[in-house]
């Protein structure tokens, strides 16, 4: 059987024709099924499946698509944030606020104010010069309310005047008179009765 020899280095006189003494390349540094020579210049064939370094690469699981894989420092991740599709909320109230929930959004979902909310977004709801949301209001104030004419009489002591229930308010308050009785008495004089 003849012995098969493998050469790194090849000098004609004093001409370096090949020098393969100092290559680095290996069996797993070459895409798989390619060949060359090592450095002592025995015939390699690739087995890298490689096509990338990700070394360097810093995606969590929890950052990649469910389902879907990645490499990651050399090692093959699986991901698991949830895919959330097209994710819709509403807002009913003033300081209402819609929380979105974590993972991957594919962008068609939307957020806004409830419909209910909506149809209440009208000029005659709003009080006049008064613009919510790009609606303006036309409301003098008066509209739908009801007045209350009432005639109070006065006394010694502090009183509040408020509308009766059912009224949103005073149109007019009458105050009426102290009443005041004059009688002559027995001095000669007069005697004076106040309320």
């Amino acid at each position: 059987m003849a012995e098969t020899k493998t050469v790194g280095k090849v000098v004609l006189g004093d001409e370096v024709l090949v020098d393969l003494t100092a290559d680095t390349i290996t069996a797993e540094d070459l895409k798989k099924g390619v060949t060359a020579h090592d450095k002592s210049g025995a015939v390699i064939t690739g087995t890298s499946t490689k096509d990338a370094t990700t070394a360097d690469a810093t995606a969590a699981a929890s950052e990649i698509l469910s389902g879907k894989t990645a490499y990651v420092k050399g090692a093959k991740v699986t991901g698991t944030m949830k895919n959330n599709g097209a994710v819709s909320g509403e807002i009913s109230t003033v300081a209402g606020t819609y929380s979105v929930p974590v993972g991957y959004h594919d962008g068609s979902g939307k957020v806004a104010i409830s419909a209910t909310e909506q149809k209440k977004l009208i000029a005659s709801n709003i009080r006049q010069g008064v613009t919510v949301l790009g609606v303006t209001g036309t409301m003098s104030g008066t509209e739908g309310a009801k007045a209350q004419a009432k005639t109070v009489t006065p006394s010694l002591t502090q009183k509040t005047v408020t509308p009766d229930t059912g009224y949103n308010y005073l149109s007019q308050v009458v105050v009426s008179a102290i009443p005041v009785v004059r009688a002559d008495n027995t001095s000669g004089g007069q005697t004076v009765t106040i309320g």
